[in-house]
């Protein structure tokens, strides 16, 4: 559900019906997303469970590597009028993560990892250019893109509150975390990153509902 409403935000933006947006999402099940040109990945992957309900599987239309959406919060930014460098379009949508965490107390920067990144499945197990990363090396945030012509889909996974148990199921590793994190209230999160968007992007936003029609258009995209 929440990548179809993605992609028909993506779509009723590029058609010019709808302004530029931002989201903010939990998932429920625990959902692995795989990048949109992750073919290959472990076949326990299909067979994992965690509190008593199958671990969903989707494909992102993002690019990127796999990660485990468990206690994590997600954005998503349709715009368009960026740079046409896509590490300098990065920057610029990040930028408003940068600003709202500093708010909290952490700083973040970017990752400085190379392409040997591509053979690690896990989104989480390096950090490219285009992740965020704290003082202590902890990559609290990865991103992915996709563009169509002028316009944007970005992702992003913050990594607050994932289950360490599950979290070795899928990868084989375990993670970095602290109390910092695990305690941060979800909506106070939202509230200072939007706040910090607005100001970062020059813009007011306007929170809009899905009319019943809009739903149906969207559900009808999943089957």
């Amino acid at each position: 559900m929440q990548m179809a409403i993605d992609k028909w935000l993506l779509a009723q933006h590029l058609a010019g019906k709808h302004p530029p947006c931002l989201r903010f999402y939990t998932w429920m099940p625990a959902t692995i997303s795989l990048g949109f040109h992750q073919n290959k990945y472990p076949d326990n992957w299909k067979n994992l469970y965690w509190q008593g309900e199958r671990v969903d599987l989707v494909k992102r239309p993002t690019g990127g590597r796999a990660v485990l959406h468990q206690g994590d919060l997600t954005y998503m930014v349709v715009t368009n009028t960026l740079s046409n460098n896509r590490m300098q379009a990065y920057r610029d949508i990040c930028e408003f993560l940068i600003v709202g965490w500093k708010q909290l107390g952490i700083y973040l920067d970017y990752g400085m990892a190379g392409r040997g990144y591509i053979h690690n499945p896990n989104c989480f197990g390096t950090a490219t250019s285009a992740d965020l990363v704290t003082n202590e090396g902890y990559k609290l945030i990865g991103s992915a893109q996709l563009r169509k012509g002028n316009v944007i889909l970005q992702h992003g996974s913050m990594r607050l509150r994932s289950d360490s148990e599950l979290f070795s199921q899928v990868f084989g590793e375990g993670f970095y975390s602290t109390d910092v994190f695990k305690n941060l209230n979800f909506q106070t999160l939202i509230d200072i990153l939007v706040i910090a968007a607005q100001t970062c992007f020059d813009v007011e936003f306007e929170v809009q509902s899905f009319s019943q029609d809009e739903w149906d258009t969207i559900i009808a995209t999943m089957f």
